[in-house]
């Protein structure tokens, strides 16, 4: 069994992947468009939200490291929001933490800088520019 987040974008989704493809190295496995879907499944373009233009993406899967994450542009309903929730990132070294952690950074906002704690040399908390919060720690 493997749970996989599924993150909503609302219009946003292919910016978002090329953002972690850069930041995190991310790699995009899969990437579906609202237009390229059969006739029948144009019903259900939005989700339960308004159904996004045609060129926006109905499904992407990508990984990052060993793990695969899945988005889209569906579930239009205003702006995303990624409450009670964080993604995590486990590195090897202090010097990748801040690496990541000033790229994550970028047009987003620190929650919690990057310390020292008793579980770990480094850790700390940003959302990026999506609102997609993270903690990244060394492991």
């Amino acid at each position: 069994m493997q749970v996989q987040p599924y993150l909503y974008f609302d219009g946003r989704c292919e910016e978002a992947l090329e953002f972690y493809t850069t930041a995190l190295g991310a790699k995009v496995e899969q990437l579906m468009r609202f237009k390229d879907a059969p006739a029948e499944a144009q019903q259900m373009e939005g989700c339960g939200g308004a159904a996004p233009e045609g060129s926006k993406v109905m499904h992407a899967s990508f990984k990052i490291g060993d793990t695969t994450l899945m988005a889209s542009d569906g579930m239009a309903q205003g702006k995303p929001e990624f409450k009670g929730i964080s993604l995590t990132l486990q590195l090897p070294t202090e010097a990748e933490v801040r690496r990541l952690f000033e790229a994550l950074g970028q047009g987003g906002q620190v929650q919690m800088p990057l310390t020292k704690t008793f579980f770990t040399p480094s850790f700390g908390m940003v959302a990026d520019r999506f609102g997609v919060s993270w903690m990244l720690l060394v492991a």
